[in-house]
């Protein structure tokens, strides 16, 4: 049997020999490809799995490739025809991915220049199964695509005709007709963002009278077919076929592995469904450029009253007056809002926040005047420089030609006593997850502020505002505008609808934003326009690709890469590079024919915060 261990960095396979006693109780003939086992690494237990079959057993094709501290030369003959004694399998674990997976898993593990073993472990059961139920469902015919007034059946169901397609629901819209058209399909896999989310939706499905497999938990039932929902490792889940694959939410950054390997849920699931000849459709209020990139624009949009009404009102309060700046973050129309509504969540994120300039004299944002990124003071004193695209610029204000310059840096605990202070009351700060069962998940006070975890823990709203949304709109990061979207998609989501009480109130020095005008004509095409000039102008992805080489080993690793054609390499800081390339196969490539050095490592292959 030829095993490929759990080992991360040891992306070798190696072969072993199956005991006589395995044939004698039946355990050989449970070895299939993608079983887990347990074998003797260099004098120590490891896990593993199956990855080819002995080639000497009747029936079981394969050549022998290594074996623990040995490796064949190029004939590729047997390991009994090279005089080698294998070591025996140690234990039989249980069934682990099926061959389609394991394939779908090295294409992963190549894509984002990863180890195969970190992608067979998100592939692989959560508790040993030893056997899979029988039964399965058999995936329908797509239904042909009809072009039919909002609201039937048709009409959902055009969708699944294609390959791959994006729906564009707004974030107070009803899905439920869309996830109906898949649940037609048969056997489809629903994937969403958080684990809440899937318990939900597995609840909706099952009192459908549709029997759902919730993954990881229903590992074994899912490899028998029919309905799975899952979070972002269920697209490696054990399905023996799909007739359709929904991602909801494709655009939240939750669908992506934040360490390395970087891999995206949206991707992969495009991937499979391919391989597995089952349409995919991506559903979001803001469809993601990678997005409409896989689907080839195949784009279903709803009627534009029905769009509009998803989304709740949005009010801009323009920081540069005057009036209006000397409050602070805390303006007028701000404390007006919180005192009439019922409940308020208002955020003021700090996470991965570039340095901020305003103008003394005009209040205007200091941005680049290129890209429109904030810009921060760079080695010389007298200029600034843009940490996005790289430009420099003098330090002065491109309105009024002012030179002093205020740096804005406010603190959510500070805002929160301030918060109290005039409002009487208190007001809960929140910056993170719940921190054990003791801590409610939802705060029981009125007003909430914090970061953007105060978006997923605040339950319900009425009121969302985002205290100083400048530093969204103006991050360096090259998906600032998507990201800074999907911030106001979260918060309609909160809100509610148009006809309800609920309301988004921004803060912003940029009231004619893209992001702002895109979410208050309620049109993210707008947006997607924008950003699509913009990153195929600077070949950043999905128009180029972008690697991220950071860790102790980073400075030795890019030493070993040199400076090949084709890509650029740029040191960001203290042991961290960027590698880009307009052409992905040769990022890829290249990268793959580097030996690792020894020490941490992290290769971010299109990174979200980059």
């Amino acid at each position: 049997m030829r095993v490929l261990t759990d080992v991360v960095a040891v992306d070798r396979e190696f072969d072993y020999d199956v005991p006589e006693s395995w044939q004698r109780d039946g355990r050989a003939a449970r070895l299939t490809l993608g079983t887990m086992v347990r074998v003797t690494l260099k004098g120590r237990r490891v896990g593993g799995w199956v990855t080819a079959l002995d080639p000497e057993a009747e029936g079981r094709p394969g050549t022998a490739e290594s074996q623990p501290g040995f490796r064949l030369g190029g004939d590729r003959g047997t390991a009994a025809e090279h005089g080698v004694d294998l070591l025996p399998l140690s234990k039989l674990v249980g069934v682990g991915p099926p061959p389609g997976v394991l394939e779908l898993a090295g294409w992963a593990a190549r894509r984002w220049a990863g180890r195969r073993a970190t992608f067979y472990g998100t592939a692989s059961p959560p508790r040993v199964v030893e056997a899979l139920p029988l039964g399965g469902a058999d995936p329908l015919p797509a239904a042909p695509p009809t072009p039919v007034a909002a609201g039937s059946d048709e009409f959902w169901d055009a969708p699944f005709a294609k390959e791959t397609s994006v729906v564009r629901i707004p974030p107070a819209g009803d899905r439920g007709p869309l996830l109906a058209a898949a649940l037609r399909r048969g056997a489809a896999l629903l994937v969403v963002p958080q684990v809440a989310e899937a318990i939900r939706l597995a609840g909706w499905v099952r009192r459908r009278g549709v029997p759902a497999a919730l993954l990881p938990e229903d590992w074994a039932q899912a490899a028998a077919g029919g309905v799975v929902v899952g979070t972002r490792a269920s697209v490696f889940g054990p399905m023996p076929h799909l007739g359709a694959v929904v991602v909801l939410d494709e655009h939240d950054e939750a669908l992506v592995a934040e360490d390395s390997p970087t891999w995206s849920t949206r991707e992969v699931a495009v991937e499979r469904a391919r391989r597995d000849g089952a349409a995919c459709v991506l559903v979001s209020p803001i469809p993601t450029l990678e997005a409409h990139e896989l689907a080839a624009g195949q784009q279903l949009t709803l009627p534009r009253h029905v769009e509009r009404e998803g989304w709740p009102n949005l009010e801009v309060v323009d920081q540069r007056d005057p009036e209006v700046g000397r409050h602070g973050l805390l303006t007028e129309p701000l404390m007006s809002r919180l005192r009439t509504c019922e409940r308020a969540v208002c955020v003021i994120n700090r996470k991965g926040r570039a340095r901020l300039l305003a103008c003394t004299s005009c209040g205007d944002l200091v941005v680049c005047d290129s890209c429109g990124a904030a810009v921060g003071e760079g080695g010389d004193a007298s200029g600034l420089d843009c940490l996005r695209c790289g430009e420099g610029r003098p330090r002065v204000c491109s309105g009024c030609g002012a030179t002093r310059l205020k740096t804005l840096r406010p603190g959510v605990s500070k805002l929160r006593d301030e918060l109290e202070v005039l409002l009487g009351e208190q007001v809960t700060e929140v910056s993170g997850p719940a921190r054990s069962s003791a801590e409610p998940e939802y705060p029981a006070s009125r007003v909430v502020i914090g970061t953007e975890a105060a978006l997923h823990r605040a339950g319900e709203a009425d009121l969302v505002a985002f205290l100083d949304f400048d530093q969204e709109l103006s991050a360096t990061r090259y998906r600032a505008n998507e990201q800074a979207m999907a911030l106001l998609a979260r918060a309609a989501r909160l809100a509610g609808p148009r006809s309800g009480a609920g309301r988004i109130l921004v803060q912003t020095r940029q009231p004619d934003h893209p992001v702002l005008q895109a979410a208050g004509t309620v049109d993210p095409e707008l947006l997607s326009s924008h950003d699509r000039a913009l990153r195929s102008q600077l070949g950043f992805p999905p128009f180029g690709a972008l690697a991220e080489i950071a860790g102790a080993a980073a400075g030795a690793f890019v030493e070993r890469l040199g400076r090949p054609l084709g890509l650029e390499i740029s040191e960001l800081g203290e042991n961290r590079w960027a590698v880009r390339s307009a052409d992905r196969d040769l990022l890829l490539d290249t990268l793959a024919n580097v030996e690792r050095p020894p020490g941490r490592l992290r290769l971010a292959i299109d990174p979200l915060r980059l």
